[in-house]
């Protein structure tokens, strides 16, 4: 009988999968936490729904502050302090920040969005930040304690996130100390933060991607009054654990990160860092749904033995924990990459194309794997898979979100081709797999992806998601073979 305890333990399973698990101390001890007190607040948070956005004070002044239970803040900030942001910039490692993540979200896949959206926000001011605003700003994102700033990373307008080049209309107006930012951003997540890196338009600056920048907003001006307005929280299926809202931006006060020509590739980095987050995320989430159906077939008897005897859910078990370590190498290996890869400036190298589409890859293949996973978890616990008191239907409110946030599986797809298309880095891939795949199953694989590039355009981009999905497959379960 396969054994499978490590679906019970974030920390147990990233043992099994990996040779070194650095900092386990920490792990273990963010493992305990959330078992014993985070757990509950979680869960408290979850069915209260949508947080209360107060927008005056009694006095009639504007201050836009999002209510939460005081225990919400108890949840949040233990994570900053455990390292999630800090970490990477001290360490210079984004393994510890991803292995946090992966640990929290076993019991949380929604709070990670904020620890997310601070660490790209944080990474690109210490990557593209003048020395004064680093000194300024980066030490409020980095603090060890309660006190620690959050960031966000707000791209996104009414018409939508995946033409940028077409959708984002805010305009960036040069004064005397900073630039001035006019417009509104439809989907922003962590609402509340103190800092946001921001896409906008300087104003003359050419149509499409390429006249975009990537500004620094503060949530206060430099006078103390509030920089940005919250229009409204918006009420959403799941990630309750994160406030997402409408931002009005008017002559709010920003700082250009980089140069004005260049905005398109600081934004593309930023999402290639959440990208590989909900990866993680989705990973985890995925565990977690199975551990509860796990726990669920142990004890519920039918026809005289646990329903995990028949042979039928023991052998869909045994299926999705092969399924779900394959998932997790595709999602590890894109840590490593990015690892490798994340304090590059363009022009970029090979690696960091073979990067970008293993992250395509990932995204894609996570996500759908995690609402396919929380979907199975449900069914396992028949009628009470639907009943919120229960738990399992919240794996798959929390999932479907995975699937569209920071690039729905078409955008990962048609980001695919383009970096196929251009940089060759299906050909990259495929000697990265070489030393594990079967030489003939790669050459197979191989040969599908050259002939669906030598489609015409429009048969190329319409028939590409399964030739996708079954490269991603590939991918995670060669890579699973490491």
């Amino acid at each position: 009988m396969t054994d499978f305890g490590a679906l019970r333990s974030p920390l147990t399973f990233l043992k099994t999968q990996l040779q070194d698990v650095p900092n386990q101390d920490l792990l273990e001890a963010e493992e305990l936490w959330w078992k014993h007190d985070g757990l509950p607040i979680s869960h408290a948070i979850d069915r209260a729904g949508t947080p209360w956005l107060r927008m005056f004070d009694r006095y009639g002044k504007r201050v836009d502050e999002i209510l939460y239970p005081p225990e919400y803040q108890t949840m949040l900030r233990r994570g900053y302090r455990s390292g999630v942001v800090w970490r990477a910039l001290e360490e210079k490692s984004l393994l510890p920040t991803y292995l946090l993540m992966h640990t929290i979200s076993f019991y949380d896949p929604g709070i990670c969005c904020p620890y997310t959206v601070s660490l790209g926000t944080a990474v690109p001011l210490a990557k593209y930040g003048s020395a004064e605003l680093q000194s300024r700003f980066l030490p409020q994102l980095t603090r060890k304690d309660d006190s620690v700033w959050q960031g966000a990373t707000w791209m996104t307008e009414i018409k939508g996130g995946s033409d940028l080049g077409a959708a984002v209309e805010t305009i960036a107006r040069p004064s005397a100390n900073y630039w001035q930012l006019t417009g509104d951003k439809y989907f922003t997540s962590n609402a509340n933060a103190e800092l946001a890196v921001v896409a906008a338009r300087p104003e003359g600056a050419a149509a499409g991607v390429r006249g975009l920048a990537l500004f620094l907003v503060p949530r206060h001006r430099e006078n103390g009054d509030l920089n940005y307005f919250i229009r409204r929280l918006k009420d959403k299926i799941a990630t309750r654990s994160v406030p997402t809202g409408e931002i009005e931006l008017r002559d709010s006060e920003a700082h250009l990160l980089g140069s004005a020509d260049s905005g398109i590739y600081l934004i593309l980095e930023v999402l290639n860092l959440s990208r590989v987050a909900n990866s993680v995320v989705s990973v985890a989430l995925a565990q977690r749904a199975m551990a509860d159906a796990l726990s669920y077939a142990e004890h519920r008897a039918a026809f005289g033995k646990p329903i995990l005897e028949h042979p039928l859910l023991h052998h869909q078990f045994e299926t999705r924990l092969g399924s779900l370590r394959a998932a997790f190498a595709l999602a590890w290996e894109s840590v490593h990459l990015l690892s490798e890869v994340w304090m590059q400036r363009p022009p970029y190298s090979d690696r960091y194309h073979l990067f970008r589409l293993v992250a395509h890859l990932a995204k894609y293949w996570t996500a759908e794997f995690a609402v396919d996973s929380a979907k199975w978890a449900m069914e396992v616990h028949g009628g009470l898979g639907v009943l919120a008191e229960y738990g399992a239907e919240r794996w798959l409110r929390e999932a479907v979100i995975l699937a569209i946030w920071e690039g729905t599986p078409h955008r990962q797809i048609l980001d695919a081709l383009e970096v196929m298309d251009r940089k060759q880095a299906h050909k990259l891939l495929f000697a990265h797999l070489a030393a594990f795949a079967p030489t003939q199953d790669l050459q197979a694989m191989q040969s599908e992806v050259d002939r669906h590039l030598r489609l015409p355009a429009n048969e190329k981009e319409a028939l590409a998601e399964p030739l996708f999905k079954k490269l991603a497959v590939f991918t995670a379960e060669t890579l699973g073979r490491k």
